[in-house]
């Protein structure tokens, strides 16, 4: 397999071995980047000199016996989100096309610190706001596993560009799933920190500060030793909240399959499940239980899904409701004053969310509180939940219209996209943290990814159980054609 497809942690260690150098490396990507990123548009933005720079820089520290950090010498591309200096921060929007900021992101000087050659921005789609990745600035991007499909959003060219060998490791964010959906899509791991726990100062659009409800910033990797050694790079305290506390997540008590007690979730009324789908989160639950992990397909939480799933998405949209100009904001209230009492279709939900009174949104963050705590009772039974990360493999390609207007397939039906944000908010709107693991291929040879819900401040948790289906059940595999 070619170097490009080694983990970070692997790859640092053949850096600090001398077995590489990091200029070596760093051109190793390049040169991959110039030969497969025009398949996939993944890679959208660089900044080499700086990177050769850098690069040569780490050789330097190295001969000298210093090593900045467990990612010293390892090739890295972030979300186009993240600032960083020397490449402008758009999110997609025309006009921020010329907009550099002054000063890197949080994470990314974190990640600097830990000695991460960083050299170029990955994809999104406008304002963050779909599970594919195409904008009028940088144009589509593919999946490596089939041209024709989405690579998820809005993390979609983070995703891309780890399933093809581009990159060393990458971060993105997810409010709705843009971790999740990607990290399935596309066949590498991701982690959806739990809520706060990782500082996104700098993620953020030109000029704004205020950290959104619901959204995180967290990695994507080809290992799930990865996600945990990013995570431990990224999470804690800023430089004002590091005055009142400390980070101490808890390690993980079980280092063992048969160790946990997990449930097992297929499918909700409120967003179907493809069968290829369920198929593959049936086979690790039947793995699972060869293993002698206490496997239940019937636990659940204490709460109604569907109102959980109303819930999330009042919050959601009222949390992306400050991105609406003055002129949206009037054509979003006149549209919500001609809506039927008893219309509960998804464009009524999130238009009535997007003008929400404040003290509507009181009362819908108190059912939120309700569920998390209903979710606190159910992890002192079970260590994990398992459960679908999206209701089908990728999708295609199809940019026409209103996202809340366009259709997928499962089941031999064509159903609204948007039914999977179901899949997003059943962990997402309750502050809790979840890993994606790799787990299969449908039969036509697209990825499928399991969602591991742990606990609120339970990463490492969901990251052990990750760590151990990659050690016994399957890790991740490069998508076809990638290889040399």
């Amino acid at each position: 397999m070619d170097i490009g497809f080694l983990s970070a942690k692997q790859l640092a260690a053949r850096v600090r071995q001398r077995k590489i150098g990091c200029l070596e490396l760093l051109e190793h990507y390049l040169d991959r980047m110039e030969r497969y990123n025009p398949l996939i548009n993944a890679i959208v933005v660089t900044d080499v000199d700086a990177a050769r720079k850098r690069a040569r820089a780490a050789d330097r520290a190295l001969a000298k016996g210093e090593v900045w950090g467990p990612l010293h010498g390892v090739p890295m591309t972030i979300k186009e989100s993240y600032n960083v200096v020397g490449m402008p921060t758009t999110w997609g929007l025309i006009e921020h096309k010329d907009s550099y900021p002054e000063k890197n992101a949080l994470a990314v000087e974190r990640y600097v610190d830990a000695g991460a050659i960083l050299f170029g921005k990955t994809n999104v789609p406008v304002m963050l706001a779909d599970w594919q990745s195409f904008n009028p600035i940088y144009g589509t991007t593919n999946n490596p596993w089939d041209l024709g499909r989405t690579p998820g959003g809005s993390s979609g060219g983070a995703a891309a560009a780890l399933a093809a060998g581009l990159t060393g490791i990458e971060s993105g964010s997810d409010i709705g799933s843009s971790i999740r959906d990607p990290s399935h899509y596309c066949g590498v791991f991701g982690h959806k920190p739990t809520y706060g726990l990782c500082p996104p100062t700098g993620h953020a659009l030109p000029g704004k500060v205020a950290f959104s409800d619901i959204s995180v910033i967290g990695p994507l990797a080809r290992s799930a030793d990865d996600l945990a050694t990013a995570l431990s790079i990224i999470a804690g305290p800023d430089e004002i909240e590091s005055n009142g506390y400390r980070l101490a997540l808890a390690a993980p008590k079980k280092t063992e399959l048969r160790q946990f007690k997990v449930a097992v979730l297929l499918n909700d009324a409120n967003a179907e499940v493809d069968h290829e789908v369920q198929e593959q989160i049936q086979r690790l639950a039947d793995f699972l239980a060869k293993k002698r992990v206490k496997v239940n397909d019937k636990a659940r939480p204490d709460f109604d899904t569907t109102a959980a799933h109303r819930v999330f998405i009042s919050l959601l949209r009222s949390a992306t409701s400050g991105r609406l100009s003055n002129a949206d904001f009037a054509r979003t209230l006149k549209t919500v004053g001609t809506l039927a009492p008893d219309d509960h279709s998804y464009f009524a939900a999130f238009s009535r969310a997007n003008v929400m009174y404040h003290r509507d949104w009181l009362a819908v963050n108190e059912e939120r509180h309700q569920i998390r705590l209903k979710w606190a009772e159910f992890f002192k039974t079970y260590d994990l939940m398992l459960c679908p990360v999206a209701s089908s493999a990728a999708f295609p390609h199809d940019q026409a219209g209103e996202r809340h207007e366009r259709m997928i397939g499962v089941n031999g039906k064509r159903v609204p996209g948007t039914d999977q944000l179901f899949w997003a908010g059943y962990s997402g709107a309750y502050y809790l943290p979840s890993t994606v693991a790799p787990i299969g291929l449908t039969p036509s040879g697209l990825p499928v990814g399991v969602q591991i819900i742990g606990p609120q401040y339970g990463d490492r948790t969901c990251l052990a159980f990750a760590k151990l289906l990659e050690r016994e059940y399957r890790g991740f595999v490069p998508p076809p054609g990638y290889e040399q």
